[in-house]
């Protein structure tokens, strides 16, 4: 019996994956970038296109909104500017002291902006799918 036999296959690969840190994965989504995943070999983006034809196939009768994805990285409240302030939910103005002050959705003073970090917006690292192909990293040797 091979070790890899002993162990039984999880029934929840997915979940098992993505509940790991993967880049594009968070609690409830996996985003894959169009540009990346075109970017693939020919063998692969067959056999994802079929993987999401049978997802589609078993999920296309549900109510599926639009959806907008938004860049975005962990960044301390202080290091943002006025648009990723607003992206994320806050905004700052000079109080009657003349310092910044921090404010959150509700309109709450933020404690100890400098040591908060919160999911702002930023530029897409990532290259456009109208760039053309991205050349992948080639495989390990085996």
């Amino acid at each position: 019996m091979s070790p890899d036999a002993s162990v039984p296959a999880s029934t929840t690969p997915v979940h098992d994956y993505l509940s790991r840190q993967a880049p594009g994965a968070t609690e409830n989504y996996l985003v894959v970038p169009r540009s990346l995943a075109q970017s693939m070999p020919l063998r692969w983006q067959q056999v994802f296109v079929g993987l999401l034809a049978d997802l589609h196939d078993a999920y296309g009768h549900l109510d599926w909104p639009e959806y907008r994805v938004v860049p975005s990285r962990w960044e301390r409240l202080v290091d943002l500017d006025e648009e990723q302030l607003a992206g994320a939910g806050y905004v700052a103005e000079l109080g009657p002291s003349g310092e910044l002050e921090y404010r959150d959705a509700d309109d709450q003073p933020v404690e100890a902006p400098e040591t908060l970090q919160v999911l702002a917006p930023v530029a897409d690292p990532l290259p456009d799918p109208s760039d053309g192909r991205v050349e992948p990293r080639p495989a390990a040797p085996l």
